[in-house]
């Protein structure tokens, strides 16, 4: 299912001649490896941050580090501000971001493992931010996580036409 996933957002990004930023945390790059695995990509993929982090999110992305304090790196606040520091670091068009406690360990009060934020947006667009709790081990809530970051990123494109 990845896979289609994976074709149909590069489909979409190349009929409309865009190109795409991520910003990951918990998912390490996933989503940008995916991408560039398909032949053609630099057609429409611009770069990836991996920004596990929070000094690499503030120093790659710009996040405010007020933010982190107040909010912490999995949190809507910082996805936000970590897709427009994506967008605003890249010559991409639409950018992705992640953050999230892929686990065994990591959860705090009120976030437990398999917590993972996300934010798309797109140069003019309405951002778009999304959380979710996801079931099962480490590798179980990233590949949750990288499949709703795509069919995120489908749905963004679709309504962005």
């Amino acid at each position: 299912m990845i896979n289609k996933t994976v074709e149909t957002a590069a489909e979409l990004l190349s009929a409309r001649g865009l190109r795409l930023a991520t910003a990951e945390s918990c998912t390490g790059g996933w989503v940008a490896k995916l991408m560039t695995d398909l032949p053609g990509s630099t057609a429409w993929f611009e770069r990836g941050f991996v920004t596990y982090s929070n000094e690499a999110k503030q120093e790659m992305l710009g996040v405010a580090a007020t933010t982190l304090e107040r909010h912490g790196a999995v949190s809507e606040e910082t996805v936000v501000e970590m897709a427009e520091g994506a967008c605003r670091n890249s010559h991409a068009d639409v950018a992705l971001a992640i953050s999230g406690i892929a686990g065994p360990g990591g959860a705090v009060p009120g976030k437990p493992v398999g917590t993972v934020c996300f934010a798309w947006l797109g140069r003019g667009w309405t951002t778009v931010v999304r959380s979710m709790l996801f079931e099962g081990d480490r590798d179980a809530v990233r590949s949750q996580a990288v499949e709703l970051a795509l069919s995120g990123l489908i749905d963004v494109l679709n309504t962005n036409e």
